[in-house]
């Protein structure tokens, strides 16, 4: 039993140090602070962020609901509520390893509309285009319309940048918010991570996977340029062709002159 009592603060350590590298690396839970996301994600959820993937290398992609820092003045002034000292030191206790979310972290959750090479856009009255596609929305809160309180572009979206909307569009102030500072696009440098599973509470629990909109053929603006650059492609060694028959009957010709000259003279 000693040595249980020993070894107690040895296992405490290790067990949060584990838990401090998963929050860092790997997962973190975030809490649902809002109604925007409705009915995908309701006020008081906690979703498990993914925080992996960007280390190597991955980007937000199109249909992904993802954690992002306040790009500058999207939360606008709030005012953080005191709980007391005790309540406090536990949220940030839990916070340190990742187990609640910060008081003093500013971030969001929004949906994936277009990344990096988009054109994006939406009228009164129509569909959220990308790229020219417009997309089916199911996961829209019931009884909104897809933009027809904001109606947006054509915006084309920078690289190394992605365009959010919330899916209670009645009740979000997204991308189409904010096209004072940057067309309202959001750096993937503050995109913290994908959310990629409702944890709490349990009769909540599920997947968020990518809608099926998103992988309609001819959405990714790479795809919409292919039947272009599959036609220089299919060009470029007919006109090498060409090229190599004139250049050799330039020659040939030029071979056969000085025979004729010397039969004329």
């Amino acid at each position: 039993m000693r040595s249980f009592w020993k070894e107690l603060p040895i296992l405490v350590i290790i067990a949060l140090a584990l838990a401090l590298l998963i929050k860092t690396f790997l997962v973190q839970a975030f809490s649902i602070p809002s109604d925007s996301m409705q009915d995908t994600l309701q006020r008081g959820d906690r979703v498990l962020v993914d925080k992996l993937t960007p280390w190597f290398g991955s980007e937000p992609e199109r249909g992904e609901v993802v954690v992002f820092h306040d790009p500058g003045g999207w939360l606008g002034e709030s005012q953080t509520k005191s709980s007391g000292p005790v309540a406090e030191g536990i949220q940030k206790a839990l916070s340190f390893i990742g187990l609640m979310p910060s008081a003093e972290e500013k971030d969001l959750i929004k949906r994936v509309i277009a990344v990096g090479g988009d054109t994006v856009s939406c009228k009164r009255g129509g569909k959220v285009m990308v790229n020219g596609k417009p997309l089916d929305e199911p996961y829209i809160f019931p009884g909104n319309t897809p933009c027809d309180e904001k109606p947006f572009g054509p915006i084309k979206v920078p690289e190394g940048r992605i365009w959010v909307m919330g899916d209670h569009r009645q009740d979000s102030l997204d991308s189409r918010y904010h096209q004072n500072l940057h067309n309202g696009t959001v750096s993937v440098d503050d995109v913290v991570g994908r959310a990629i599973v409702i944890a709490w509470p349990i009769n909540r629990w599920t997947t968020l996977p990518v809608p099926s909109t998103f992988d309609q053929p001819g959405l990714g603006a790479a795809a919409a340029m292919a039947p272009s650059a599959l036609g220089f492609a299919g060009a470029v060694p007919i006109v090498l062709w060409r090229r190599r028959r004139l250049i050799a009957r330039v020659r040939a010709e030029a071979e056969s002159r000085p025979e004729r000259l010397t039969a004329d003279c």
